[in-house]
């Protein structure tokens, strides 16, 4: 009785070979797709950050457009209310001196001829607005430090002028005349020292603003 004959299975080196690569090409894929959704996913984040990135770049440009828009207007209107009684306390200051010089005997009231005081109340709405909103971070750098400047020295235009309307209340100047005199030729002195130095500060300002907004504006007239 002869033994059987088992026939193995021929396998070829080819076969083998894909047997053996299949495994590994099944695990090559979910490696590749997972890298690939990982590329996909960090350029998704990362064009979502630069749109955000611009969004904040142009609300920031837009509202420092809009700050130096109300700037302008706001420093022209400041600036016309300066050029409008500079003369008058030019003139006033010199009649106030002119009587305060001549002995109390020879002083006569009316020879000082003094229509009000006629001092500026200077709009600041834009100037809050910016602090409020920090719109001043937008600006550029030089024009913030020069609008900073101009509203400081309003500020102290405004404190003079807020203690010369409390003093006249506590010396009327039908009192006193010879003290409301003094006084009043006290602040004149000091306002005609201010207010040229603002025209000149306008002056230089205002084209700031208007090349940071890209327009040309209205000359101002010239600070005499």
């Amino acid at each position: 009785m002869s033994d059987p004959v088992v026939e193995l299975p021929i396998t070829s080196a080819a076969g083998a070979a894909a047997t053996a690569s299949g495994p590994a090409a099944a695990h090559r894929r979910p490696v590749l797709r997972v890298l690939l959704e990982i590329a996909l996913i960090a350029s998704g984040v990362f064009l979502a950050l630069a749109g955000d990135a611009w969004r904040e770049r142009e609300q920031h440009r837009d509202a420092a457009r809009a700050s130096l828009r109300r700037f302008r207007t706001e420093i022209a209107a400041n600036r016309e209310a300066v050029a409008a009684v500079r003369d008058y306390h030019v003139t006033t200051l010199a009649s106030l001196r002119a009587y305060l010089d001549k002995p109390n005997k020879t002083r006569n009231v009316a020879d000082v001829q003094i229509r009000g005081l006629r001092w500026v109340t200077f709009e600041h709405s834009a100037w809050d607005i910016a602090l409020a909103t920090q719109a001043l971070a937008y600006l550029d750098g030089d024009v913030a430090y020069s609008l900073s400047r101009v509203y400081s020295v309003q500020q102290s235009y405004a404190d003079l002028t807020r203690g010369m309307a409390q003093a006249m209340y506590l010396l009327p100047p039908e009192d006193n005349f010879d003290a409301f005199a003094y006084a009043t030729s006290a602040l004149f002195s000091d306002l005609t020292f201010m207010e040229p130095k603002l025209m000149t500060m306008y002056d230089e300002l205002l084209p700031r603003i208007d090349r940071a907004l890209g327009t040309s504006g209205a000359a101002p007239a010239p600070a005499r």
